[in-house]
């Protein structure tokens, strides 16, 4: 599998990474180690966890099948922490929490470091020097090679990997920013790419196939066995079942048609290669479903399907977004 380097720095990952937000819940471990062998014998190295993923589960059977199947030395291992699941509090970067976090994080996956620490999201009640001098310890420590962030908006992205770099070899510099990313949802194309490219911070795209419905599984219905006729996926599902997002679908089918491929490798080929992007994150419930997805690797769209597909999934613009001027 092909490889890019994580943002501006000297990390190399494969373009298509392994996502666990489903192990320990909808996906079990026999199912979860075929998916990591897969995975691992297909080349990838990139592996996305966090701690909150089955309230550690995902974390937990993960260091279990880097122990018994896959060598830690062959995966780029990333995980998360911030996300907090209390009443009054979604996120929490103090130092406090977050140190804390990446040692019982560390202890459930059974290694000294993860390759990859991620801020799960902003948190406003933390002033964001603390926050990312949380980032700049773990990785002075050695428990974190690199770093990253999840779920920042534009503002909060530029501001936060500005301070890192305003003291040259003194902080970490941002490694990577982790956002949903599809024909279904482009709006980090606003204001967090343009950041992200100015700063040298890679894109992991997640929920490439916008959550499924890109695969075209959805045209005529839903499956009984998809998430969308699940009872605790189906409102994840729901924002991406309406007419506009169904004429995005109809194309990414016709292109396929066209291609002689399936909609899941025009949509995940397509986004794998905007600029800007690093490794879309594959969040497959089955090893079959991921199989399917990572036969994407020899697959490039001609470019007049690429502007096609840009066109009918286009988002709107407005002022003050970039390039205003020619609005």
């Amino acid at each position: 599998m092909e490889q890019r380097h994580l943002g501006r720095t000297g990390l190399r990952v494969t373009r298509l990474g392994l996502g666990t937000l489903n192990w320990a819940r909808d996906t079990d471990e026999q199912e979860a180690a075929e998916q990591l062998k897969a995975f691992w014998e297909a080349g990838g190295t990139l592996v996305d966890t966090a701690d909150i993923y089955a309230d550690g589960g995902a974390e937990y059977l993960l260091g279990r099948l880097m122990e018994e199947l896959v060598p830690r030395a062959d995966l780029v291992i990333a995980t998360k922490a911030g996300s907090v699941l209390e009443a009054d509090r979604r996120v929490d970067c103090s130092r406090r929490h977050l140190l804390a976090a990446l040692d019982a994080s560390l202890e459930r996956l059974g290694t000294d470091y993860v390759d990859l620490w991620q801020l799960h999201g902003f948190d406003p009640h933390t002033p964001l020097e603390e926050t990312l001098a949380a980032l700049d310890l773990a990785v002075s420590s050695g428990r974190a090679r690199y770093v990253g962030v999840s779920n920042f908006s534009g503002w909060q992205l530029a501001k936060a990997g500005t301070w890192q770099l305003a003291v040259p070899g003194g902080r970490q510099r941002l490694a990577s920013t982790q956002m949903e990313y599809s024909l279904l949802q482009r709006g980090v194309e606003r204001e967090v790419l343009p950041a992200a490219l100015d700063l040298g911070i890679g894109l992991l795209p997640s929920s490439p196939l916008g959550r499924g419905v890109l695969t075209a599984k959805y045209r005529h219905g839903t499956p009984s066995d998809s998430r969308g006729g699940s009872d605790h996926m189906a409102p994840f599902v729901a924002p991406y079942l309406d007419e506009t997002a169904g004429r995005v679908v109809d194309a990414v089918a016709t292109a396929a048609d066209g291609l002689a491929v399936t909609p899941l490798q025009v949509a995940l080929s397509w986004v794998r290669d905007r600029p800007g992007v690093t490794a879309p994150i594959l969040g497959a419930r089955t090893a079959q479903q991921l199989s399917a997805a990572l036969s994407v690797e020899a697959l490039s769209l001609p470019d007049e399907i690429r502007r096609a597909l840009d066109d009918v999934s286009a988002p709107v613009h407005h002022y003050p977004d970039q390039d205003w001027s020619t609005l």
